[in-house]
Parts: structure tokens; C-alpha cells; sequence
């Protein structure tokens, strides 16, 4: 018998990140891997064999998203038949105001969509046009879209207004937040590693990666976070700016003639650690660069100080800190940053220990301190693959529902 695999598909602006998981009850990854650099010189693709635990990589030059398609096609029908593809499951990073919940793919989620599209042309088009093409390779398995603004749907009110005129706020225009996913998975592993207690407290999510962003979380629900209509918003990124003065926008078009789809660019490619060092948008690389490139030392500095604030911000938001969570690329891996960030936030009941911390141990503060800091490995593939098969044993006949209760 043919086994049933989930597939999950995470498109980013210049990536593509692609799971596969075998359906048995909870997920179970069989193979992973990431195109990077899509419509860029050097690009390459990097895939790793789970079970096998092998690990190939090789260059790849695709013009856009859709190339990476048949590779990825050969890819998976090297593992099977095709039709063991059961679904596919694909992180959408903005659902707008109308989905705040998993979808299945039908025609009335693609128009809206293709509607929002407006709202990050970064991101969107290239999922829609993904979608499309896995339904015309797949076309017996459903695909689902879960949306990264999800988990911030319940924040207040006054955290998703923005305070510019009423009248585009009828238009979709508010904070949505993102990172979602990550955020859902997150929440997951704190109540399973530290009890219902902790996950219902005073929480600060950092998932600090390529991009970054920290939500502050209460009773398991975000009330805030640092990302707003668009992902380029809140802390400094490794090409993204972050939060600034719109007054620049202005000042761009006077000066420099600049267009909005150079503004764009500029501030989601060519700004936060990127432009700041003018060297490397990579943490590792200014942090090998600092002694003696001030530009890498101040871009560092830039970053550890904007999350510091921002620590402090979704501090007073939450009325106190229990648990703080560090998360995504940098904060999983980086012990110098974390612990830059950390430091002075004593005043919050935040200390790490330099050991725990250096070991990227699961808890990295000290003991008996009213903060409890944690590494957590977010995992938005995994999310993605369960959210998928919940989705099939939902909609399954409820006679085969029974069945697979039963052999369970």
C-alpha cells in the first residue's frame, strides 16, 4: 500500500521552503528543503532526506517561484507515486480581514486573494501563483491555506488601529501581524514544556530571524505585536527597515526621485542590518566583522537596542513579563545577542544564566528570578502539516472517522 504524504509549501519574497510529512496520526517529516535566492545570481537548492538523514545542496538558478516547481515535482516523485500526495498545505502570509482561520482552497478564497494582492505584492502573487500550478500537477489533493495574521485576530481593538484617517480602515487597513504560525507552534511547546499555567501568563514571543518580530501574548491570546499591515514594520530585520519615519517617504520623492516601488524595495531588500553595515544582512557575518567594522558593530547595536524597547513596550501592554521566549534563526542559535538583548532588562525580572545560555539550553535564566527565559525551535512546517491532517479527519465520512479512531 502506498503511503499518504502531506506536502507544505512556504513561500517567502526571494524563497521557497517545501516539508514533506508522512500522514500517521501527528506528522511525521520525511524530507525538507529550501530554494534560495529565487530570481537572484548564485541561488541554489538544499534538500535533506530525514529518515536517511542525507543532505544534498546545488545550485539553482530560478527566475521566479513557478521554476522551482517541476524541480521540486522530481524531487517528490522520486519518493513515490504520485498519487500518494494526499494534500498540500501552504503558509499564506496575509489573510486580510476576512480569514482569520485555516481554508481550504476554493474558488471564493482565490479572489479574495487575488484581491488582497495589494497588501503584500511581496508575498502574495507568488503563493496564488503556486496554488494554481500544484493544482494543476496534484489535482486530487486538496490544498489548504493557512494565513500567517491568524493568531493576531483577537488582539484589541486599539492594538489594530492605525491612526490615520477612519475611512481606510473599511478598506482592510490595520494592524494584522505575522509570524502567526511560528507564534501557534510556539504556544504549543510552552504549555507542554512548562504546564497550562505559564502558557495562559504574561508572555513575550521573540521570533527573531531574517525577518523579526515579538508578540506579546495573555490567557493564550495576542494582544499585540510588532508587525503591522505589512511585515516591514516593528524591529530592525536583516534587509528590512522596521519601523520608521513616514515623513521619509516625502523626503525620498522630493530628493531622489524615488518611486513607491523603490521605496518598497528599498526598505524591505536593501535596509535594517544589510544597510546599516553595508556589508552583510547575516548576524554570523557582523558578529565576525564588529572588532573591527564599526558599521557591523552599529547595526548589531541597533538591533539588541530596538528589541530591548520593544521588550519593554510589550511589557507594560501585557501589565508585567512571566515568560519570555526566544525563537527563529537568531534567537534559537545566537548567544551573544540574546544575551545583549537581556541585558538591563533586570528592572523586569529578566537574567539569564551565562551557562544555560551559552548552551542553548531549554531555560536560559536564573533560577528563582520572576522572568523565566526559554529557547524554544519554532517549527512553522510542522504547524502547517498538522493543521492539514486535522482538516482531512474533520472532513472525512464519519464512518472512516470511527475506523481510524478505533485503530488508534
Amino acid at each position: 500500500m502506498n503511503e499518504r504524504f502531506i506536502l507544505t509549501i512556504n513561500a517567502g519574497s526571494s524563497s521557497l521552503k517545501f516539508a514533506l510529512f508522512r500522514e500517521d496520526g501527528e506528522p511525521a517529516r520525511e524530507m525538507v528543503g529550501k530554494f534560495e535566492r529565487i530570481g537572484l545570481r548564485g541561488g541554489k537548492v538544499t534538500v535533506t532526506d530525514v529518515v536517511a538523514n542525507k543532505r544534498k545542496e546545488r545550485p539553482c538558478h530560478a527566475p521566479n517561484h513557478l521554476a522551482c516547481v517541476p524541480l521540486l515535482a522530481d524531487l517528490l516523485q522520486r519518493k513515490g507515486d504520485m498519487g500518494t500526495i494526499r494534500a498540500i498545505g501552504h503558509r499564506i502570509v496575509h489573510g486580510g480581514p476576512r480569514y482569520c482561520e485555516p481554508q481550504p482552497v476554493d474558488a471564493a478564497l482565490l479572489t479574495e486573494l487575488r484581491r488582497l494582492r495589494s497588501f503584500d505584492p511581496d508575498h502574495l502573487p507568488a503563493a496564488l501563483g503556486l496554488v494554481k500550478d500544484f493544482r494543476r500537477r496534484y489535482p486530487h489533493a486538496p490544498q489548504v491555506a493557512c494565513f500567517d495574521t491568524a493568531f493576531h485576530r483577537h488582539m484589541p481593538r486599539v492594538a489594530k488601529l492605525l491612526p490615520i484617517p477612519r475611512r481606510y480602515e473599511a478598506r482592510g487597513v490595520q494592524r494584522y501581524g505575522f509570524h502567526g504560525l511560528s507564534y501557534a507552534y510556539l504556544m504549543r511547546e510552552l504549555e507542554q514544556a512548562a504546564g497550562a499555567t505559564a502558557a495562559r501568563g504574561r508572555v513575550i514571543l521573540a521570533h527573531l530571524g531574517n525577518g523579526a518580530s515579538m508578540a506579546a501574548v495573555r490567557d493564550g491570546q495576542s494582544i499585540d505585536t510588532t508587525m503591522a499591515f505589512t511585515p516591514a514594520a516593528g524591529l530592525v530585520m536583516s534587509a528590512r527597515s522596521g519601523d520608521l519615519d513616514p515623513g521619509l517617504v516625502a523626503y525620498f520623492v522630493r530628493n531622489e526621485g524615488m518611486t513607491a516601488r523603490q521605496f518598497n524595495d528599498m526598505v524591505n531588500t536593501q535596509s535594517g542590518l544589510l544597510g546599516v553595515s553595508e556589508t552583510s544582512p547575516d548576524v554570523r557575518d557582523l558578529l565576525a566583522r564588529e572588532e573591527r567594522d564599526p558599521r557591523a558593530a552599529e547595526a548589531l547595536a541597533l538591533f539588541c537596542y530596538q528589541a530591548k524597547k520593544w521588550i519593554g513596550a510589550l511589557s507594560a501592554a501585557l501589565g508585567g513579563l512571566d515568560t519570555l521566549v526566544f525563537s527563529g534563526g537568531i534567537g534559537e542559535n545566537s548567544v551573544p545577542l540574546r544575551a545583549r538583548i537581556c541585558q538591563g532588562l533586570d528592572y523586569l525580572g529578566v537574567e539569564l544564566n551565562p551557562t544555560r545560555n551559552q548552551a542553548n539550553a531549554p531555560v536560559i535564566s536564573r533560577e528563582g528570578r520572576p522572568v523565566t527565559v526559554r529557547v524554544i525551535r519554532t517549527d512553522e512546517e510542522w504547524h502547517v502539516a498538522r493543521i492539514v491532517c486535522e482538516l482531512l479527519a474533520d472532513s472525512a465520512p464519519r464512518g472512516s472517522r470511527q475506523r481510524k479512531e478505533a485503530r488508534l
